[in-house]
């Protein structure tokens, strides 16, 4: 079986002196595993294109159980990102969600699609990092099938009021009136409109909002929370990155 498919790097291991082993998010066969033949030698056609975050046209082999690179291609390399360690960090937390969640064997564009979103606002500084980040990670969680329910208060329906909460176990909303004392992240009006924003808006108006550094703040804890329930692990990518932003701060 012989394939060509457009494709993002989201991880590679080095196999003996010469080979390596990527992981690719692709437009129509989802997260493949592949040998890249040679693409460990600096003059190989198949370096640039088989690194990670670089973005390619890939012919695929199937032979046996095991697929193999043949021709490769790239079409962009998000080389700023490698000069930019927090972002590179953000980077490969966004390539942990996908190897953890993104469909396998199966069509995967319009998680190829937000990836590459993400990553050009990212290396081009168009939206802060940290706004790129939560909506990417709802956006992404949505589309994996645990979309939260952003409507209204679960219990008495109402749509805002002065005090709203996110409960990242059931991913609903409790006003402060019906919200007992445990589970719940706090969220001001605008974080609760951003939170809705990053769910339900149109795809080319996702990131196309701004927040005060507190509201943002808010939205993020909403957030990884609801990821770490959802997929019930903490995200070592995720770890390093805030590890790496307190230290830079």
């Amino acid at each position: 079986m012989k394939f060509q498919t457009d494709g993002l790097i989201i991880k590679e291991q080095n196999i003996g002196e010469n080979d390596k082993l990527v992981w690719v998010l692709t437009r129509t066969h989802g997260v493949l595993k592949a040998f890249a033949r040679g693409a460990k030698k600096l003059k190989s056609a198949r370096c640039a294109p088989t690194s990670l975050l670089s973005y390619s046209r890939l012919t695929f082999y199937r032979s046996r159980e095991v697929y193999i690179i043949g021709d490769a291609v790239a079409l962009r390399i998000f080389s700023k990102l490698r000069s930019d360690v927090k972002k590179m960090c953000m980077a490969q937390y966004f390539c942990e969600l996908a190897l953890t969640a993104c469909p396998q064997e199966q069509p995967a564009e319009v998680f190829l699609r937000l990836f590459l979103n993400a990553v050009y606002l990212l290396s081009e500084d168009k939206r802060p990092a940290d706004l790129v980040k939560v909506c990417f990670e709802m956006r992404f969680v949505s589309m994996a099938g645990y979309m939260p329910d952003l409507l209204m208060c679960r219990s008495c329906g109402t749509y805002v009021s002065d005090e709203m909460f996110f409960l990242p176990r059931s991913g609903t909303l409790e006003c402060g009136d019906c919200h007992s004392v445990g589970e719940g992240v706090p969220l001001s009006e605008a974080a609760l409109t951003a939170l809705r924003h990053t769910v339900y808006a149109d795809d080319r108006k996702l990131f196309a909002f701004s927040l005060t550094e507190k509201a943002l703040d808010m939205l993020n804890c909403a957030s990884e929370a609801y990821l770490r329930c959802c997929f019930e692990k903490d995200f070592s990518t995720l770890n390093f990155y805030k590890n790496i932003d307190r230290g830079t701060r």
